[in-house]
């Protein structure tokens, strides 16, 4: 089970945001508030928000719909930050002239999961492919059979010869 929460027009450019979730990218919850407490950018405490968002959403779904979560084992999946879209901005220049600039906007996503929830799910379909699957041969019946189609490749050209 996957619990995302989104922040969009968030006004900082989608590379300044990525320096950060990079930081949290793949780690536990924990951690990842952690690292995001003590992180100088100026971005920091809205991710940390943001992430504070998807953990009561995983809290959410546990306690009201029922959900078996286990809040500790939470980590982070994906951390993404997306281009919103662009102010265009005019900064007054010598003799006249102006130049045109760009505020940039990004829309942030954090996704998280639980850590050991893909191994139950791998786990399960594993064990359910084994039980229909054909019983393989064993590792000696192959070297056996390898065996013998090597000796006749020697004697087709022993014959050749």
């Amino acid at each position: 089970m996957e619990f995302t929460a989104k922040a969009r027009f968030t006004r900082v450019s989608p590379q300044k945001a990525r320096l950060v979730l990079d930081l949290i990218k793949g780690r536990r919850v924990e951690d990842a508030l952690t690292t995001l407490t003590f992180t100088k950018k100026r971005i920091a405490p809205a991710i940390f928000q943001l992430l504070r968002s998807a953990v009561e959403n995983a809290n959410y779904l546990s306690q009201e719909k029922g959900i078996d979560v286990d809040l500790d084992r939470l980590y982070v999946k994906h951390a993404i930050a997306n281009e919103g879209p662009r102010m265009k901005r005019i900064r007054p220049a010598p003799m006249g002239r102006a130049f045109r600039y760009q505020r940039r906007i990004s829309h942030m996503e954090i996704v998280l999961a639980e850590k050991g929830a893909e191994n139950k799910q791998a786990l399960a379909t594993v064990v359910g492919e084994e039980e229909t699957a054909a019983p393989a041969k064993s590792p000696a019946k192959k070297k056996a059979v390898g065996a013998k189609k090597k000796s006749a490749g020697k004697k087709k050209t022993a014959a050749a010869k």
